[in-house]
């Protein structure tokens, strides 16, 4: 590929930590201890006790999101190509290990599989900000490539030279340092002097993600946790009480939560209301199916809903909480919002937002 004449400067914005997996107590030590040779730049003291830790527990999705970033700040972009790949393959939910293949294929000029992995991780994740942003920089720097392209065949087209200055007035240092937040705290695990191949399209630093030297318990759980083991059914009437209380929207979050970790599809689909508009660009239909497969191909999945917080007022209810799930070995923290709205004598999910 023939490099384009403006040049983007700037790391992708690479997730250092998996900050949105959940260091399960179990582990905690194993993952802190190769956190902190990470830290003192110890980068094969960490991929080997990386490696030794997963010959006993190959599919551990945040070990193995570890390996891929060691790999990455060690300058084995393809290992770590490959690490995140098949990260992608055997937890597809995850969308952290797309946004990171996409850095590795944007350092290596692959622009297009860059996009394709962002917008996996934007289908995964609708609110992930961080693969919007990075998307967007990437077809800043598809767009850029194709207007040199254009001038290379006609250098009479006048309307070519403002589009490529825009693009290098919004990309240039001055611009990114007038449009952009004040300086981000310093990553938790600082990457090591490595060249970074310089086609690389984006401006924004990684964020910080640290994991505590001295891992502490979980916090405790509050009453409104859900903790369905077992495939226990649970009839859509329960899904929502009646009434315009809080408590009766609390109730339906906790009863969609009991079906969802129940496995009890049509109970978890009938909780959601006939004008919720699924992310992406997905139909209703497409939606359903999609969770339909990965909700039974889970042979156990366990939800626990903590800081649970609802707010209603009259026949719209905001409820915002922390929800750890559990399912065949993989274990995901995050916060989430959920708009619900009064349907007759239910309470039904409108929206569903992460990361908010």
């Amino acid at each position: 590929m023939t490099h384009s004449r403006l040049t983007v400067l700037g790391p992708l914005r690479l997730l250092t930590l998996a900050a949105a997996l959940m260091f399960t107590l179990a582990h905690a030590d194993e993952y802190a201890d190769v956190a902190l040779m990470v830290r003192s730049g110890k980068l094969p003291e960490a991929l080997s006790k990386a490696e030794q830790y997963l010959a006993t527990k190959p599919r551990d999705p945040q070990m193995r999101f570890l390996k891929g970033v060691i790999q990455r700040d060690s300058g084995k972009t393809t290992d770590a190509i490959a690490t995140f790949t098949r990260l992608t393959e055997d937890f597809p939910e995850l969308p952290e290990p797309y946004n990171n293949l996409a850095v590795l294929y944007a350092g290596q000029s692959q622009f297009d599989k860059a996009r394709t992995a962002l917008e996996m991780a934007i289908r995964t994740n609708p609110s992930y900000a961080t693969a919007h942003e990075n998307l967007g920089d990437v077809y800043a720097k598809l767009a850029s490539q194709a207007y040199n392209k254009a001038l290379q065949l006609d250098a009479s087209n006048a309307g070519v030279p403002p589009k490529l200055a825009l693009i290098r007035e919004l990309f240039s240092p001055a611009s990114a340092k007038s449009q952009r937040p004040g300086p981000t705290p310093a990553p938790a695990v600082p990457t090591p002097a490595v060249p970074t191949p310089a086609p690389v399209a984006i401006v924004k630093p990684a964020p910080t993600l640290p994991i505590p030297a001295n891992p502490t318990p979980p916090a405790v759980v509050a009453s409104a946790s859900v903790a369905v083991a077992t495939p226990t059914p649970v009839a859509p009437p329960a899904i929502a009480a009646s009434g315009n209380s809080p408590r009766d929207a609390e109730n339906a979050v906790i009863a969609w939560a009991r079906a969802w970790a129940a496995r009890d599809v049509k109970a978890y689909l009938a909780s959601y209301s006939k004008d919720f508009t699924p992310p992406g660009s997905q139909s209703r239909s497409a939606w359903e199916e999609e969770r339909r497969q990965r909700i039974s191909s889970k042979s156990k999945i366990t939800v626990k809903l903590e800081n649970l917080a609802v707010t209603a007022s009259g026949n719209s209810a905001v409820a915002k909480f922390r929800q750890d799930y559990k399912a065949s070995g993989l274990a995901v923290s995050s916060r989430k919002t959920l708009d619900l709205v009064k349907s007759g004598d239910r309470w039904l999910i409108v929206k569903e937002s992460t990361g908010t």
